[in-house]
């Protein structure tokens, strides 16, 4: 079931207005929870934003690649501390998958999207917008977002044969990988 969720899994840019039932969040959430971490320390935080005119603020967090955001019925705004580990970015990176196949196996699409070394304006980093909006503390460091709803947009499975395949290599640089 796992391997069929990944081939069925896309970045879903466009949603329904149905909400996500609070059983299907919780369920999301603990699975973020779970994210594993490097060495055990956690560094990540979350916020969960549920309520549209805060989803639209956000939208707004970056001039592309954010829009969407709007019509999404939750967002997950996926925070670190990078005091508690040098591994917060890719623990980060980790939280906010998990969530994103934690929401595929429920039935809800999710897009993921860059914050970190994004800008908002050309004076305004993406993650102090962020971080003013949603009274994020000094110390958090914003990674990404996940736009998180019920698909409106049917995307195409990705052929096997559409896959980077030479970007796989066997024992030895020299060596590719063949299926």
């Amino acid at each position: 079931m796992f391997l069929s969720q990944i081939r069925q899994r896309r970045s879903i840019r466009k949603y329904t207005e149905t909400s996500i039932e609070p059983e299907k969040l919780e369920k999301i959430v603990e699975t973020i929870l779970r994210s594993p971490s490097s060495r055990g320390y956690n560094p990540w935080e979350f916020v969960v934003v549920t309520e549209k005119t805060l989803l639209e603020k956000l939208s707004k967090t970056k001039s592309h690649g954010s829009s969407f955001l709007k019509n999404a019925a939750l967002g997950i705004v996926i925070c670190a501390d990078p005091a508690t580990t040098d591994t917060w970015i890719e623990d980060a990176t980790i939280a906010a998958l998990m969530g994103q196949l934690a929401a595929e196996s429920l039935g809800l699409g999710s897009c993921w999207i860059q914050i970190r070394a994004r800008q908002h304006d050309s004076k305004t980093m993406a993650q102090a917008y962020i971080a003013e909006l949603l009274n994020i503390p000094a110390n958090l460091n914003v990674e990404s977002v996940i736009a998180i709803g019920y698909a409106a947009e049917d995307k195409p499975v990705k052929k096997s044969t559409d896959l980077q395949y030479g970007k796989v290599k066997l024992n030895n640089y020299r060596h590719p990988y063949r299926p």
